[in-house]
């Protein structure tokens, strides 16, 4: 997000404005859950999230591939990229090592299957939760932008197009567990004055 991008600024958190003004929606049967492998580095970690994985990595590990088991037990369960920080380890530096594919080729997180069985409680990685918003910590300001891969999500622009889903909406179940349910309120409600100031 650059200084003069429009954004919108709730206390000091600064969101873009294609938060509210984009349409998108995951079109997995297009896209094949292509982020998960498409990228410079693994999955971003927050600051504890690094000890939630440590403390889930048994409930875990029965769902992750011999590859990518391999590679946890070569390198970590996290391992320390210079330009993202603590981030989930990846196979030949493409899928990350938590990714499988199913049976129609789509790849799905084993951290987020094993909570949809009810082994764990963590869904999984708030920067995965969050895509294609992308956070941005500064000094004083918390950067919420939006970062939709330019090929890899073209379909989900499109189906978000079709269904005028915004991507706040679209991602309200991570934004309210990344930020709270009073950020999320009062993001709906710029949103809608914002909107409403277009019609004008």
């Amino acid at each position: 997000m650059s200084q003069t991008e429009p954004v919108i600024a709730i206390e000091k958190i600064l969101v873009s404005d294609d938060v509210v003004e984009a349409k998108f929606v995951c079109d997995l049967h297009k896209c094949k859950g292509g982020c998960c492998e498409d990228g410079d580095a693994g999955a971003p970690l927050e600051k504890g999230e690094k000890k939630i994985l440590d403390e889930n990595f048994a409930a875990v590990k029965p769902y992750l591939t011999p590859e990518g088991l391999a590679e946890i037990e070569r390198k970590g369960k996290y391992v320390y990229d210079t330009e993202f920080g603590w981030v989930t380890p990846t196979v030949e530096s493409k899928i990350c090592a938590y990714g499988f594919r199913d049976n129609k080729g789509i790849i799905k997180c084993a951290i987020e299957q094993a909570y949809y069985d009810g082994k764990v409680e963590w869904k999984k990685p708030i920067s995965c939760h969050l895509y294609p918003i992308r956070i941005v910590e500064a000094k004083h300001y918390t950067y919420v932008n939006y970062e939709p891969r330019e090929t890899l999500c073209n379909p989900a622009c499109a189906l978000g197009k079709k269904l005028k889903m915004p991507v706040y909406q679209f991602l309200k179940e991570p934004i309210i567990r990344k930020f709270g349910e009073e950020f999320y309120e009062t993001l709906e409600q710029v949103a809608i004055e914002h909107f409403d100031k277009k019609k004008k």
